[in-house]
């Protein structure tokens, strides 16, 4: 499966940023949809969640009341959104899209977001 994310970059405190992540059609069910993200000399870690069929969401608690996780409805596209605001320095990552099936996760190529302190 073929994933493209794009959005990202240089942010601000208290600002907002969207990330964009495509999933070429796939020949398998995809289970959930999520976000990571890996800081600077950190281990990569869970940032939000939407499972595929049923629309359930998660998000860790750092993010928890200031990022959304949407998808795009259009049949003929796996398309989620990461809308982040009320940015922060602690925000700054490498940020990961994934689409999961039973057995496997595959992964995007990932976009830096930097939030300056």
């Amino acid at each position: 499966v073929q994933i493209v994310q794009s959005g990202g970059g240089l942010g601000q405190s208290g600002g907002s940023l969207r990330l964009s992540c495509v999933a070429s059609r796939t020949s398998f069910t995809i289970v959930t949809m999520a976000w990571y993200r890996q800081a600077p000399g950190k281990g990569r870690e869970f940032v939000a969640s939407m499972s595929w069929t049923v629309g359930t969401v998660y998000y860790a608690d750092s993010v928890k009341d200031r990022f959304i996780i949407s998808r795009d409805f259009d049949k003929n596209t796996n398309t989620i959104y990461l809308q982040m605001n009320n940015l922060k320095p602690e925000d700054t990552a490498m940020y990961f899209c994934s689409v999961q099936k039973l057995g496997a996760v595959y992964w995007g190529q990932g976009t830096q977001v930097s939030v300056p302190s």
